[in-house]
């Protein structure tokens, strides 16, 4: 049988709700961040619910300090969110500094003091043209830092690295995910925008996927 000696970084959004529930055995802990971005009130009732579904803890840790001096168009207060996909430009706005980093590492704080072996992430191939902390170049160093900085040599475990969004979501439909039960929105808001990236982004992965979408959008 699986040990439950993982932890797992969960948003709400697509990706990450799907590795929860394709690791569920193995994951002993949930934490979500809420680090000041428009549309963290949105995604974390989503990681709650889904952690009350399967029975595992969940925590929601604050890191007010990012949103008060990162400077990110996904902050509240950091302007408006680009629309157009993320290959365009200006998606570079959207990038919050180090922010896997800092969740990492707080994240293998956590699994130490727990006695948990593993911290799992959902960053996938389709971030990494704009995000450089969903690299694999950035994963496999931190991975090692990680190991040889805490006492039990808690691993990073990040299966999607390598593949698409649209990949993730057949991993999703094979799991029976309600995807509407997911934001994906920079925007924050009643309804997801559907014009930005991230929005962009899931509405393709769920056509290549062969799914339905279940989600309600402004345009």
């Amino acid at each position: 049988m699986p040990q439950q000696d993982g932890l797992i970084v969960l948003s709400g959004g697509m990706d990450s709700v799907t590795l929860l529930y394709e690791y569920q055995a193995n994951i002993a802990l949930a934490i979500s961040f809420d680090y000041g971005s428009k549309h963290n009130a949105q995604e974390i009732p989503y990681a709650r619910v889904h952690c009350e579904r399967l029975g595992i803890e969940h925590l929601t840790i604050p890191l007010g300090f990012m949103g008060q001096y990162f400077r990110s168009a996904l902050l509240q207060g950091g302007g408006e969110i680009p629309k157009g996909s993320y290959d365009e430009e200006n998606m570079a706005a959207t990038v919050v500094p180090f922010r896997n980093g800092i969740m990492l590492s707080i994240a293998a704080g956590l699994a130490e003091s727990r006695g948990l072996k593993r911290v799992y992430i959902a960053n996938h191939f389709g971030d990494h043209a704009i995000y450089p902390d969903c690299r694999a170049s950035f994963i496999r160093p931190m991975h090692e830092a990680i190991a040889a900085g805490t006492s039990n040599g808690v691993e990073v475990t990040a299966p999607y690295t390598d593949i698409s969004k649209g990949e993730i979501a057949r991993h999703g439909k094979a799991l029976g995910i309600n995807y509407a039960e997911t934001w994906s929105c920079y925007e924050g808001g009643d309804v997801q925008c559907g014009q930005c990236g991230t929005c962009i982004e899931r509405r393709e992965a769920m056509l290549e996927a062969g799914i339905e979408d279940p989600t309600t959008y402004k345009d």
